[in-house]
Formats: structure tokens, C-alpha cells, sequence
């Protein structure tokens, strides 16, 4: 995601929809839809605070339970 801080960072302010991880329920994962792909940004959230796991550009939206949607 080299040069992406500036798309990652609009990912998690202005998601187009936000889903809870089915493994981890801290987990949360939210996309933005960019040109041909959806930006997917993981958080984990633990104690009131949270912290990028990963990121990473895909063609469609994993499974787990939808937490908001634009």
C-alpha cells in the first residue's frame, strides 16, 4: 500500500460500508470503493482503542457480519 496513507485514512473516515470479522469480533474490516477494486482497512479494537492490522486492495467484500453501510 505504498503511497495508499492518504486513501487508507479517507477509508476509515468516510467508509462505504464497515463489516465485523467472523473470527475475531474485534476485528472489523472497511471498505471504500476505488475505481475497479474496493481498499479494505482491518482494525482490530481493543479497550476503546484500535490499530491498523492490514490493508489491502480486493475485488469483492468478505463475509462477516455487516455492521454499516452508506
Amino acid at each position: 500500500m505504498k503511497d495508499k496513507e492518504r486513501e487508507v485514512q479517507d477509508t476509515l473516515k468516510n467508509p462505504d460500508e464497515i463489516r465485523r470479522s467472523k473470527v475475531d469480533q474485534n476485528v472489523y474490516m472497511y471498505y471504500k470503493w476505488m475505481a475497479a477494486h474496493f481498499l479494505c482497512v482491518v482494525v482490530k479494537h481493543l479497550n476503546g482503542d484500535g490499530y491498523i492490522v492490514t490493508a489491502y486492495l480486493t475485488d469483492k467484500i468478505k463475509e462477516g457480519e455487516l455492521v454499516w453501510k452508506k
